[in-house]
């Protein structure tokens, strides 16, 4: 369909892109999912329309550049600060070890060495997009075990970065290879030098000139000639446009611009970053289900199970409880749309075959499409895991009671989770002398426990046995600060069936959460957007004038009117 032009051809997949995207959020799926089987279907390998593959590579070409360049912007690493520990060295093995099995299983296909490398670095990865909007559909994002997986998934983002480096080395041939590394090797430090130096002289000198200008575009263009420029000159030394483009958005990252930098490239980023997708739906062949079921099984199995089974021994080395543990491994049980970047420079270094890319492809639809049925299947499986008559010892939650002798358990407060919130109130309780306990199992925050003296429990307050150590029967007060929706509710009804006359307050998560958390017993419900809003109310009118008694009544008649709707 060379007639349509350019412009037909985007139109083209633009639209199959949007079709597509609608039908998997209808059946709630990633929309991941949608653009490649609109790819797929619009490809060179299913009848009907098919558009120019060449002309989408190209356009693809530049999605690729800005999610590397919005990789390297995002990337924070006070996000791996809480649980930098499991992150930086269990991510480390968990990489390590995932792609020594996705060699064996290569091996096992009969790839050389190289390619045996790149496919087992392309199952080491998982999808921090997908894991991230599950997560947040779950109301887990700011959970322990959300947290874990966040971490991980930066530490294996980093990872791809050295694989991306040293791809147009391992397409070297014979004794040149390990040559043609050290080569690599030394242009990207070269590049890594010249792009710090024009960071810490040049871009910031540009940036503030730009924006003195008040244009948007302007602004726009020098971030995506930023971005297309480093990957071009990156091109041109041998290496991957890919790794440029990331050093340029870890330029940006370490600027003061970062946010309004992503602010301005982000929607252009999704827009090319779709066509990337439908770029990669066109390179699958269905029939590779057909003629290649093994294989196209033996790598999504190497990915899904493998790093499933990683990740929750590592996290559970790492001092975190099986439910934290089983959960993170379940949210990064997938390969990542990373791992297409890999395979499309796999198969242009020519280190990769069709045949072995389409089944790569294959097994990336295959583990995706299964991520929103293993994250909702983390309660029962963990369920039916200790149930079982071997493994029940095995995988019994661990429970650790330190309360100082002689202190008595009655008439106090029982807070479950230690986030901000939990801080917060333990610090206030703290200050007055009020007896409290804390339930937590996040180790750092019981470290934090240890050192000030604090009762507590190691333990899920999710379990009625933890409540029961609690004595919880005998509290006067119940807080649930947990920001896992989910967790929130079993904890408050398990606490409502054990103490019936307690006060139970919990942290809601939106009107859903709100309406059902007190339905399932809770006397308040506090909502933290609501109240932030409030705050925001309060401040502005006690700038304009008003007393604080007037504040004071109007934020009371608004909290009334509010909870009475919801009722």
């Amino acid at each position: 369909m060379e007639e349509l032009g350019l412009v037909g051809q985007l139109a083209v997949v633009l639209a199959a892109a949007l079709a597509g995207g609608l039908l998997a959020r209808a059946l709630r799926l990633p929309t991941l999912l949608g653009y490649l089987a609109a790819g797929l279907l619009i490809g060179p390998y299913t009848p009907g329309f098919v558009t120019d593959i060449q002309q989408v590579q190209d356009m693809a070409d530049l999605g690729v550049a800005l999610l590397m360049f919005s990789l390297g912007a995002q990337l924070s690493f006070r996000e791996l600060a809480g649980v930098r520990d499991v992150a930086l060295f269990g991510g480390l093995l968990q990489v390590a070890g995932s792609t020594a099995l996705g060699m064996l299983v290569g091996w096992g296909l009969g790839l050389d060495a190289r390619a045996s490398f790149l496919l087992g670095a392309a199952t080491a990865i998982s999808s921090s997009s997908v894991a991230l909007r599950l997560l947040e559909q779950r109301g887990e994002v700011g959970s322990l075990h959300g947290r874990v997986a966040v971490g991980l998934s930066l530490v294996q983002d980093l990872s791809l970065v050295p694989v991306i480096v040293i791809i147009p080395a391992l397409a070297g041939q014979g004794e040149n290879t390990a040559f043609a590394l050290l080569l690599a090797t030394g242009k990207a430090a070269g590049l890594l030098v010249a792009i710090y130096l024009l960071g810490t002289r040049v871009l910031p000198w540009l940036f503030r000139r730009v924006a003195a200008t008040r244009s948007r575009e302007l602004f726009l263009l020098t971030v995506v000639g930023l971005a297309l420029g480093t990957a071009a000159v990156s091109f041109l030394l041998g290496l991957s446009l890919a790794f440029g483009a990331f050093l340029a958005g870890l330029l940006v990252s370490e600027s003061e611009y970062t946010q309004e930098t992503l602010t301005e490239v982000l929607p252009l980023r999704e827009v090319f970053a779709v066509i990337f997708f439908v770029a990669v739906g066109m390179l699958i062949d269905p029939m590779v289900f057909r003629e290649m079921p093994g294989t196209v099984l033996a790598i999504a199995a190497v990915a899904i199970l493998g790093k499933l089974l990683m990740v929750t021994a590592l996290a559970l080395a790492f001092g975190y409880m099986l439910g934290t543990a089983l959960r993170a491994g379940l949210a990064l049980a997938q390969m990542a749309e990373f791992s297409f970047v890999l395979a499309s420079l796999g198969l242009e270094a020519g280190l990769l075959t069709e045949e072995v890319n389409s089944a790569l492809l294959g097994a990336v639809l295959l583990s995706i499409g299964a991520a929103p049925f293993l994250v909702g299947a983390a309660p029962g499986l963990l369920g039916t895991l200790q149930r079982l008559p071997l493994l029940g010892n095995l995988t019994r939650e661990r429970v650790e009671v330190h309360i100082p002798a002689g202190t008595e358990m009655v008439n106090h407060v029982v807070i479950c989770g230690l986030g901000e919130a939990g801080r917060e109130l333990v610090s206030a309780l703290m200050r007055r002398g009020f007896r409290f306990l804390v339930i937590e199992q996040d180790p750092a925050a019981i470290q934090w426990l240890r050192r000030l003296g604090v009762p507590y429990i190691y333990g899920d307050a999710t379990s009625s046995q933890v409540l029961e150590r609690a004595a919880v029967g005998q509290a006067r007060v119940v807080a649930v600060t947990l920001p896992d929706v989910y967790a929130a509710e079993t904890v408050v009804a398990n606490a409502r069936r054990l103490a019936p006359r307690a006060d139970i307050i919990a942290r809601g998560g939106g009107p859903e959460s709100h309406q059902l958390l007190r339905r399932l017993g809770a006397n308040e419900v506090v909502h933290p957007e609501f109240e932030a809003g409030l705050e925001l109310v309060r401040h502005t009118l006690h700038r304009l004038g008003l007393s604080t008694l007037e504040i004071q009544a109007l934020l009371q008649r608004r909290r009334r009117d509010y909870t009475a709707a919801e009722q």
